[in-house]
Formats: C-alpha cells, sequence, structure tokens
C-alpha cells in the first residue's frame, strides 16, 4: 500500500516570492515521477495572497517562471502593513481547516509570509521558511519585522547560506530547527539559463549591447518616498546618462511619487525609462548588464550569481554574503556618482557564487519535509 502522500500549503505574497515558489513545485513533480506509485508523493496547494495583482506585477512572472495558475487566490490586494497582514491571515484561516497540510511553507520577507506563518501556528500547523536567517538588523524596514516574527514562529528555518544559521542560533534558535539548504532563487536563474540558449530578445528590442549598460531598479520608501533622496537619485543618473546607456523599468511607486515631487530626467537617448519587466527579461538585464544599480534584495542575489557588479543603493542588506564574497557593494545617494566611476572602471565581473547556490536547493527541502 502507498504511504501517505506529504501534504503542502506553499505560499506566494508578491512578486519576490514568485521565483522561489516555482523551483518547489518543479522539484515536487519531480520527486513525484522518480518514485512513482511505490514511493511516498508530494501534494501540495498553491495559495497565492494577491498582494501584487496586477498584470504587470503579477500574471507575467507566473508566465516566465511556469508556476501553474494558484488553487487559491486570496485576492488581499494592496493596504497598509496591518490591512494587508489582517486580511491575509482572515483569508488564510479557512484554507488551511479545509486542507488540513502537513506543513505550511513560506518564503521570503512579505507581508503574507508573517501573517500565514501566524495564522498556521494558531492553528497547530507546522511551518517551514524558506529564506529564513536573513536579517538587515534594521527594525525600521517592515521586512525586517516580518523576517523576525517568522523565524520566531517557524517550526523549520531553511537558510539560504551559513550566516542565516549563525544568525539564528544568536537568537536562540536550536540546532534542530535549522537547516542550511542553499539559494532557492538560483534554482529559478539556472532552470532560466537552461532553457534559453543564449537568446536575449530585450537586448534587441532596447538596442542594448552585451556589458554595454547600467540596470537600474529602484522602488524602496526609503529611496523613492522622500522628496531630497529621491531629488538626488534623479539628478546623479541624468548625468550618469551622458555617459552610459541606462535601462531604468520604473517601478509604479518611484513614477507615482516623481510625479508627485514634479520630477523628471534629463531628456537623453542614453536614458530608456521603460514599464517594468518580467523575470526572464529582468535577469537578462542582470545578466549582461556592466552594472546594476538596485534597491532589491533578490536582484543583489541574482547578480552575485552573474558576478556582475552592482551597487545597492541601501545604507545596509539583510544579503551580506553578496558583499563579503560576491558582487555587491553598498552606496547612498551624496557617492553614488563615485561609486559608479570605481566600479566603471574596475572588471566587468567581480565576486563569487556562494556554497550551495547550485539550482538544487529545492530538492534538498521536499527531502527534508519528507524526512519530518
Amino acid at each position: 500500500m502507498p504511504a501517505r502522500p506529504l501534504k503542502f500549503i506553499l505560499v506566494a505574497g508578491a512578486r519576490p516570492n514568485f521565483m522561489k515558489v516555482a523551483p518547489l513545485i518543479k522539484a515536487a513533480a519531480a520527486h513525484n515521477a522518480a518514485v512513482g506509485d511505490t514511493g511516498r508523493q508530494v501534494e501540495y496547494c498553491l495559495v497565492h495572497t494577491g498582494q501584487h495583482y496586477d498584470e504587470k506585477m503579477s500574471d507575467v512572472f507566473f508566465r516566465d517562471l511556469g508556476i501553474p495558475a494558484p488553487h487559491v487566490n486570496l485576492e488581499v490586494g494592496s493596504g497598509s502593513h496591518a490591512v494587508q497582514t489582517a486580511n491575509t491571515m482572515i483569508r488564510f484561516e479557512p484554507v488551511c481547516l479545509e486542507q488540513k497540510p502537513d506543513w505550511v511553507v513560506v518564503v521570503g520577507d512579505v507581508n503574507p509570509t508573517v501573517a500565514c506563518t501566524l495564522g498556521a501556528a494558531k492553528l497547530g500547523i507546522p511551518v517551514a521558511h524558506v529564506e529564513a536567517g536573513l536579517r538587515s538588523f534594521d527594525r525600521s524596514m517592515p521586512e525586517e519585522l516580518n523576517r523576525l516574527v517568522t523565524d520566531s514562529i517557524a517550526d523549520l528555518l531553511l537558510t539560504p547560506s551559513a550566516e542565516g544559521d549563525e544568525n539564528l542560533a544568536r537568537e536562540g534558535v536550536p540546532p534542530h530547527r535549522i537547516r542550511m539548504v542553499g539559494n532557492i532563487m538560483i534554482d529559478s536563474v539556472v532552470a532560466r539559463a537552461a532553457a534559453t540558449n543564449g537568446g536575449e530578445p530585450i537586448l534587441d528590442r532596447l538596442g542594448l549591447s552585451r556589458r554595454g549598460f547600467i540596470y537600474v531598479t529602484l522602488h524602496r520608501p526609503s529611496n523613492v518616498d522622500d522628496r531630497e533622496t529621491l531629488t538626488v537619485i534623479v539628478r546623479e543618473l541624468s548625468a550618469i546618462a551622458q555617459q552610459w546607456p541606462i535601462v531604468f523599468p520604473i517601478h509604479p511607486r518611484t513614477l507615482k511619487r516623481m510625479e508627485e515631487f514634479g520630477l523628471s530626467f534629463t531628456d537623453h537617448p542614453n536614458l530608456q525609462l521603460i514599464e517594468p519587466v518580467g523575470y526572464n527579461d529582468s535577469l537578462a538585464l542582470t545578466e549582461h548588464a556592466r552594472c546594476l544599480l538596485t534597491d532589491s534584495g533578490g536582484l543583489q542575489e541574482e547578480s552575485t550569481y552573474f558576478r556582475t557588479p552592482c551597487l545597492t543603493l541601501r545604507p545596509n542588506t539583510e544579503r551580506p554574503i553578496t558583499v563579503t564574497v560576491g558582487s555587491n557593494r553598498l552606496t547612498n545617494p551624496e557617492r553614488l556618482r563615485d561609486d559608479l566611476k570605481t566600479t566603471l572602471d574596475g572588471p566587468e565581473r567581480t565576486g563569487a557564487t556562494p556554497p550551495l547556490w547550485d539550482g538544487h536547493t529545492a530538492q534538498r527541502i521536499i527531502n527534508i519535509l519528507l524526512e519530518q
């Protein structure tokens, strides 16, 4: 008689989560195919909380990553942190009661991550947190609070690198709850690289040459919600565009703030402001840029994998391994121009790929869940 299937709810809340759940879905399918009817199967219920609900911020990523339609969409939508968190908990509880999973698997550090962790824990359902242990040590960041709360409640903490283990141990988490599995984001990067065969249509569409442009993404409130800071960023990017082509898929939040503050970029053919791009196009720009300027956590990791020089416009990072062994450096608006010059005068590729960033993290996670 076949063993009872392992059943888990897999939560995706916002765009940064999608490239983390896709490898788990594929790893579950690969496991089931490998063990056949006689082995223990893995069943999952994909829950999309609907924090990112428009086509540009959600559906295109599902298509690019080959993620099937969610089994459940909570359609939480936008709102304050409190509203999003509360609505997610209210709508997630009935799903848990209906599905009766062995595990709830959450990823990353967005509001639905902590909301679903808390909801499952109150129902006595074990929670596994993928990408556990990351710390910026800056509690003014909502994501940092989400990370701290999630890791304090979750039963199984799956870390991407050694500093995650160290952070959790310092916080008193017992070793049996911590497992270093590697960076699940890199699973999606590796899968895409195997499928593209080197073709990058977005470079042709935008008239870009490999290693010949700067890729910019900015959306964090600390950068775009403050008039003075955003004014400096717009001024510096306008100046840099006089010498280097810049591609800037502008986030709706950033565009809205620029309009509110009466800001605009200097009109220059080197500066291409485009709509937000999908996952495949973003990876192509990351891999082939001369350097990146970003405040995105995911792009810090992806650029490290490609060894593309990256400047992170933040005072801290919850991914310090991208700085210590990778291609990443922290910067601020005041020294941005000098740091860019230093980066552009340096090597085209730098850093190294951290341990276990190898494309097999999801497989390790499925194996660990089966062992529990």
